[in-house]
């Protein structure tokens, strides 16, 4: 036995690495400032001014989630690139179907033993997300754990908290039979199903370095980690004019289980699956993977990220202004009266999920 003093180090976690990553990650914060978040980081918490954001009378909203196993992936292809906007995406979408404006972010960073270069690459990716998000970085936590995580693993958790004035709360209450159902197209597979996802690669041996002709030379690493797409930007002034009545962000249980979530009882959503062309990396999924319909469905967003409700007589107009702010906007059903829950028509089939609670 060795009479020489232990150190932190000597346990494999480094307060020097740490140091130097906030040093390294406080430009990126403050590349996020907004109203009522001047986004410096070092304190033990982080400050936001409500009144400075413009907000008399608000209502708070949280949402935390993280990435999931997608992150396997981009740990296996070294591409880390796009993973914070991901974080961001999954809390930020989260809180715009409240009709919250996400307002700051915190994200908590855990691996085995810390490498600089890949968590500062992970951090820009979330400043970046915060930016397309319009919040504020304005804290997190990097957790050296030896013995925690294999070799090379990271995990990732992040923590947004928006407002919304306590009249322009989304409930879906007015939601009524006769409103249309408009879709947003998605990026990607966002950041759900890649269990079945890495599944399906491990059992048919795909290559992750496989280029495809419509994917414009990407490998299909890339196009798996294509980031989330992040709404908040082009739907925050129509929630805020008060054009929609109902959003649902499409995430784990596709649409069959997520527009569900957001419509009031005796009201049910008809979505109609050829009214969209969806992006080719799912049926190469259903198709490499022999995925059954019912369950793509039930797995992946399918091409739809975010599903608007409005009035008849809004649609025509909001689909044009969101088509403006950037978004592939495609008219996919209708609300009827009947059970609280969902039917989705394909060429395949039909498939329904009710909503009880």
């Amino acid at each position: 036995m060795s009479n020489k003093p232990l150190t932190y180090a000597d346990a494999g976690v480094s307060i020097d690495a740490g140091n130097a990553l906030v040093k390294t990650i406080g430009p990126l914060a403050r590349s996020t400032a907004r109203p009522g978040a001047d986004a410096e980081l070092g304190g033990f918490g982080g400050f936001f001014d409500l009144k400075a954001a413009g907000y008399d009378d608000p209502l708070l909203v949280a949402a935390n989630d993280g990435v999931g196993t997608k992150l396997k992936l981009a740990i296996e292809a070294g591409n880390h690139r796009g993973v914070g906007i991901d974080l961001v995406a999954m809390c930020a979408n989260d809180l715009i179907v409240q009709g919250a404006e996400p307002l700051f972010f915190l994200d908590y960073y855990a691996t085995g033993k810390l490498d600089n270069a890949i968590a500062a690459e992970v951090v820009a990716s979330i400043a970046d997300g915060c930016r397309q998000a319009g919040c504020a970085l304005i804290g997190g936590e990097t957790a050296e754990m030896p013995g925690m995580y294999s070799e090379g693993d990271y995990d990732l958790a992040g923590f947004c908290v928006g407002a919304v004035d306590r009249s322009k709360v989304l409930t879906g209450k007015e939601i009524a039979p006769g409103d249309m159902v408009l879709g947003l197209a998605s990026s990607g597979v966002h950041s759900n199903g890649f269990s079945l996802v890495r599944k399906i690669i491990a059992d048919r041996n795909w290559d992750l370095d496989a280029r495809y002709p419509w994917a414009e030379g990407r490998t299909l690493s890339e196009i798996l980690l294509e980031p989330t797409r992040i709404y908040v930007r082009s739907l925050l002034p129509l929630v805020q004019q008060g054009r929609i009545k109902g959003l649902a962000h499409i995430t784990g249980g596709g649409l069959l289980e997520n527009i569900p979530r957001v419509l009031p009882a005796n009201r049910h959503a008809v979505i109609d699956a050829g009214a969209w062309v969806p992006l080719p990396v799912f049926e190469l999924l259903r198709e490499g993977g022999n995925v059954d319909p019912a369950e793509m469905v039930r797995t992946f967003n399918c091409g739809v990220g975010m599903v608007v409700v409005v009035a008849a007589s809004e649609a025509d107009g909001v689909t044009a202004l969101l088509e403006q702010a950037g978004e592939t906007v495609s008219r996919i059903g209708r609300i009827d009266e009947g059970p609280r829950g969902c039917t989705v028509n394909g060429p395949e089939g039909s498939w329904t999920a009710t909503h009880n609670a």
